[in-house]
C-alpha cells in the first residue's frame, strides 16, 4: 500500500506536470467586462488544464514554450490563444464573446415534428450505448473543490448564535463550508473504480449534502439515469436516455463551428406531467453525435429535491485520443430553509487522462477509495503548489481564520473546556436519546441508555428498572474495546439480574473481534425480538396487551468474528445458559376494559388465565455452538485513517447459518442441529420506478431430538398497530410466538418503494414528498402453511402508514392499518 500511496502523491504532479518554474495566469471576462466564473482553460490537443474560480481568475504552471490555450465555457464562443512562456510568469487576460449560434433552416424528418433537434437527438440516443462502453479503462488525476456560502440568516437565528456556529460575519454572511481534494482516479468497465485520496482540506460544517470522493461527481449522461446522492431517493432521466423522448421536448437553438466541428445547441424541456427530468441545454457534435457539453437544471418544484431549491449541472468535454472525456464538471446549488438562504458548488477537474490503462491483476479489489493517513495534514505550501484553481480573497481569509481557530482548538485547555460543555447532562435529551459523554478527543465514550428504556412495566416483573450503560475506548491504531454492564430488577417478582457484554476489536481492517458476555437476564422467548421495554410498557398499561413473553437465563457466551477475505465474514460463538420458565406476577392497569384481560406468559396457551402456570418448558441447561458465513458479492469499501467503511452491495447478500445444541456436555440437555440460508437485497434499483428490497430465508432442523421453545426458529412478527417497515424481513400481522417452529420453513419478503414516482406527477402531492410503498410477505411451515400478507402505504423519512390484509391459505386472517413513527 505504501507504493500505492507514493504513486498517488506523484500523480498529483499532473496538475502542474510541465515544470514548476513559471505560471500562466489571468482574468476571464465577457460582455461589459464582467467576470466569467468557472471557465475551462486547457492546452489544445492535451488533457492538461484548469478552471477559473468564481471571480474569473485562472492560473496554471507551464515550462517554457509556445502553447495554444483554449478558453471555453457554456454560453460563450470558444477562444484559442497562442501564448509563449519564456523566462517568467505570464499574465494573459481574455474577453469571450457570447455564443453566435445560427439556426439552420432544416425541417425534421420525424413524423409530426417540425424541429431538427429531434433528428439530432435520435442520432445521439442511437449511439448512447456505444459511447457508454467506448472507453474500456482510464486513469486520471482529479481535483475537487466544494464551497457553501450563507447569503442571509434570519435575525432570530443570528440572535441564537448561528453566525458564530457557522463562522460567519455579524451580518450572517460568509463561507460556511470549504473543501478541496486531490486524488488519482482509475476506471474499468463495468463500473470498477478506485480512487487514491492523497490530499484533503476541509473547513467549516458539512453542507446538508456532500461529495467526499470524486466518483460521486463522475457525471455520465450516457447512462439512462442520473443519480444524486443525498438529494433524492430516485434517479433522473438523462436527455440522451433510451426513453428521453417520453420525458423531453427538444428545440434546436442554433449551430456553431468550433475547431472544424459543427456544434448543435439543443434546448431541453420537460414534457407536461413528467417529473424526474432536467431543463436547460445540451451541446452535440454533429456527425459524431456525441456530447460536447451540458448545462442542465433540476428544480425542487418539479423534482422534489431535498435540501436545495435548484441544482445546476455543467460539463465540458475535450478530445482525448480517439474519444472525448470530461475536463471539468460542476454542481451548483442554492436553497432557502426557513429564511436561511445559501448557495454553493462542487467543482471537479480531470487531468492527464491515460486511456486504455492496463491495471495489475486484483487492482480493483473492492476498495473504491483509499485515504492516505497524511491526506489532511498537507501544508499550505503544498496546496499553493498543487492547487489548480486560485482561491478567492474570501476563501483565503476563511482558511486563515479557521486554521487559526483549529490551532487554538487543538490546545488541551480548549478541548477540556469544549468537552465539559458537551458532556453536560440535560434532562430532556436523556429521556429519549440517553446521555453521551466523550473523553480524550472523542477516543473514549460513555453512554447511559435513555430513561424510556430504563423504567418499564410488564406482567412478569411488574414495575422494574433496567440500568444500562456502555463504555468504549479507541486506541491510536483504531483497535477498540467496549464493555456494557446492565442491572435489572423487577418489583413484583423480586428478581435481580446483572450482566456484562464486552467486545475487543483487534483487527479493524478485517472486522476482527472477540466478544464475551456473561451474567443473568430476563430475555424475550422470541430470540429475534418483539417489542422494546418502552412499547411493551405502553401497550400493557394502556391497552392491556402484554405482548412480550419472558424467561430467565443465567448465561456465558464467547464469540469470534473476522473477515476471511473481502466479502466473506465468519462469525462463531459458544454459549452456555441455565434457562427457567417465568410466570405473570403483576396485573396493574391504567384503564380497565371489560372485554380485555392479560394473557399468560405461556405464548402457546393464549386462552389460559392470566396467572396460568402451565409448563412451556422445564428448567434446562443448554450448550450451544453457532456459526455463520456472510457472503457479500462485489463488496466495496472505503479505507480511511479512522478505519474501513463498508458500502452497500449491488448484489444480494447470502448468509449461511449453522446452530448446534450440544448434548451431555456440562450437563447440557439440548440436542439439535439447525441450518438456514438467508438471501437479502435491501436496495434493488428498478429504473424510474424506485427501488425494491427482498429477503428469502429457508431452514430446517435435521436433528431435533431435544430442544426447547427458545431454541425454535422464530420469525419477526407484529401485533398491535405500530410496525417497522424499514426492515424487509418482518411481517405485518404474524403473531410473535404462535408459529415459531422446529420444522422446515420457508419465508419470503418483498417491498417496493416507488420513491415518489407516482405522486411526483401530481402537483399538489409532489410538494408532500411522499414515497409510495407496496409489499408482500409469505411463510409456509408445518403449523402455518401458505400464510401471506399484502400491503400498500406511504412513507416520509422515518414515518409511515400502510394498510394490509393477511391470509392463512385462502381464508382472510387479519386486516388493518399499521403505522411507523421512528421508534420500535
Amino acid at each position: 500500500m505504501k507504493k500505492t500511496i507514493l504513486f498517488a502523491v506523484l500523480a498529483l504532479s499532473t496538475f502542474n506536470c510541465f515544470a514548476q518554474q513559471f505560471a500562466l495566469s489571468g482574468h476571464i471576462t465577457g460582455g461589459r467586462n464582467l467576470p466569467i466564473p468557472f471557465a475551462s482553460v486547457y492546452i489544445k490537443n492535451s488533457t492538461y488544464g484548469t478552471t477559473a474560480n468564481e471571480n474569473g481568475d485562472y492560473m496554471f504552471k507551464l515550462r517554457p514554450g509556445t502553447y495554444d490555450i483554449v478558453y471555453r465555457v457554456v454560453g460563450f464562443k470558444e477562444d484559442v490563444e497562442r501564448i509563449s512562456i519564456s523566462a517568467g510568469h505570464v499574465e494573459h487576460n481574455v474577453q469571450l464573446t457570447a455564443e453566435p449560434f445560427e439556426l439552420k433552416p432544416v425541417i425534421s424528418k420525424e413524423t409530426n415534428k417540425n424541429d431538427p433537434a429531434y433528428d439530432i437527438m435520435h442520432h445521439v440516443v442511437d449511439k448512447r450505448k456505444f459511447y457508454l462502453n467506448e472507453v474500456k479503462s482510464y486513469q486520471c488525476a482529479i481535483y475537487v473543490k466544494g464551497v457553501k456560502k450563507i447569503i442571509t440568516v434570519p435575525k432570530t437565528l443570528l440572535d441564537k448564535g448561528m453566525a458564530k456556529l457557522l463562522g460567519l460575519d455579524t451580518s450572517g454572511k460568509g463561507i460556511a463550508y470549504q473543501s478541496e481534494s486531490l486524488s488519482t482516479y482509475s476506471f474499468k468497465q463495468k463500473d470498477e473504480v478506485k480512487e487514491i485520496f492523497a490530499a484533503s482540506k476541509v473547513s467549516g460544517s458539512n453542507p446538508p449534502f456532500g461529495y467526499n470522493k470524486a466518483s460521486d461527481l463522475q457525471v455520465n449522461f450516457y447512462k439512462n439515469l442520473f443519480y444524486i446522492n443525498g438529494l433524492s431517493t430516485h434517479g433522473f432521466v438523462s436527455p440522451v436516455s433510451t426513453y428521453a423522448f417520453k420525458y423531453y421536448k427538444f428545440k434546436l437553438l442554433g449551430t456553431i463551428s468550433e475547431d472544424g466541428k459543427q456544434i448543435d445547441k439543443i434546448q431541453v424541456q420537460t414534457r407536461i406531467g413528467k417529473a424526474l427530468s432536467f431543463t436547460g441545454s445540451i451541446y452535440i457534435i454533429e456527425g459524431d453525435w456525441r456530447i460536447y457539453g451540458v448545462d442542465l437544471y433540476l428544480t425542487k418544484a418539479l423534482n422534489n429535491l431535498n435540501f436545495v431549491d435548484t441544482l445546476r449541472v455543467t460539463q465540458q468535454y475535450i478530445p482525448v485520443g480517439n474519444t472525448w472525456e470530461p475536463l471539468s464538471f460542476q454542481y451548483s446549488y442554492n436553497g432557502n430553509v426557513n429564511g436561511l438562504r445559501f448557495s454553493g458548488y462542487y467543482l471537479g477537474i480531470n487531468n492527464n487522462y491515460k486511456i486504455d490503462t492496463v491495471f495489475k491483476e486484483n487492482y480493483f479489489n473492492g476498495e473504491i477509495l483509499h485515504v492516505d493517513t497524511e491526506a489532511n495534514k498537507r501544508s499550505a505550501a503544498f496546496w499553493a503548489d498543487k492547487r489548480p484553481v486560485p482561491l478567492t480573497s474570501p476563501e483565503v481569509k476563511n482558511y486563515k481564520t479557521r486554521d487559526s481557530i483549529a490551532k487554538l482548538q487543538e490546545s488541551k485547555t480548549y478541548q477540556d473546556s469544549i468537552q465539559r460543555d458537551e458532556n453536560k447532562f440535560a434532562l430532556l435529551p436523556y429521556l429519549v436519546d440517553g446521555y453521551l459523554a466523550t473523553y480524550k478527543n472523542h477516543k473514549d465514550s460513555l453512554f447511559v441508555f435513555p430513561l424510556l428504556q430504563t423504567v418499564y412495566y410488564n406482567t412478569v416483573e411488574g414495575w422494574g428498572i433496567n440500568l444500562k450503560g456502555s463504555f468504549t475506548k479507541t486506541f491510536e491504531d483504531n483497535r477498540s474495546f467496549s464493555v456494557s454492564p446492565a442491572l435489572r430488577y423487577g418489583t413484583a417478582d423480586k428478581m435481580f439480574s446483572a450482566n456484562i457484554h464486552s467486545s475487543y476489536t483487534y483487527d479493524p481492517d478485517n472486522v476482527g473481534k472477540f466478544f464475551v458476555d456473561f451474567g443473568s437476564d430476563v430475555p424475550d422467548l422470541n430470540t429475534l425480538g418483539t417489542r422494546s421495554l418502552y412499547f411493551n410498557t405502553l401497550s400493557t398499561l394502556i391497552s392491556e396487551q402484554n405482548f412480550v413473553k419472558y424467561y430467565r437465563s443465567v448465561f456465558a457466551n464467547f464469540g469470534y468474528q473476522r473477515e476471511l477475505t473481502n466479502g466473506i465474514l465468519w462469525t462463531a460463538n459458544l454459549s452456555y445458559a441455565d434457562r427457567t420458565q417465568l410466570y405473570n406476577t403483576s396485573f396493574n392497569h391504567i384503564f380497565t376494559y371489560s372485554h380485555l384481560r392479560y394473557t399468560s406468559n405461556n405464548p402457546l396457551a393464549p386462552d389460559a388465565p392470566q396467572d396460568d402456570h402451565s409448563i412451556l418448558f422445564p428448567e434446562n441447561q443448554a450448550l450451544t455452538f453457532n456459526t455463520s458465513l456472510r457472503f457479500t458479492f462485489d463488496q466495496q469499501y472505503i479505507t480511511r485513517p479512522t478505519g474501513k467503511v463498508y458500502l452497500p452491495s449491488d448484489y444480494p447478500v447470502i448468509t449461511v447459518n449453522y446452530r448446534k445444541g450440544i448434548n451431555n456436555v456440562l450437563g447440557s440437555d439440548v440436542n439439535y442441529d439447525f441450518v438456514a440460508i438467508d438471501i437479502t437485497d435491501e436496495r434493488l434499483a428498478v429504473g424510474l420506478l424506485g427501488h425494491s428490497a427482498f429477503k428469502i430465508k429457508a431452514g430446517a432442523f435435521f436433528n431435533n431430538r431435544n430442544l426447547y421453545f427458545m431454541d425454535y426458529n422464530h420469525f419477526i412478527g407484529n401485533e398491535g398497530t405500530s410496525s417497522d417497515p424499514t426492515y424487509v424481513g418482518s411481517f405485518h400481522f404474524l403473531p410473535f410466538y404462535t408459529f415459531s417452529t422446529k420444522d422446515p420453513f420457508l419465508e419470503f419478503h418483498f417491498q417496493h418503494n416507488f420513491g415518489g414516482a407516482i405522486f411526483d406527477n401530481v402537483p399538489f402531492l409532489r410538494r408532500l414528498k411522499l414515497e409510495e410503498i407496496v409489499g408482500a410477505n409469505y411463510l409456509t411451515e408445518k403449523n402455518n402453511p401458505y400464510y401471506s400478507e399484502f400491503y400498500f402505504g406511504i412513507k416520509r423519512l422515518q414515518f409511515g402508514a400502510d394498510y394490509g390484509v393477511a391470509y392463512q391459505g385462502n381464508k382472510k386472517y387479519l386486516q388493518g392499518f399499521r403505522i411507523f413513527y421512528g421508534l420500535k
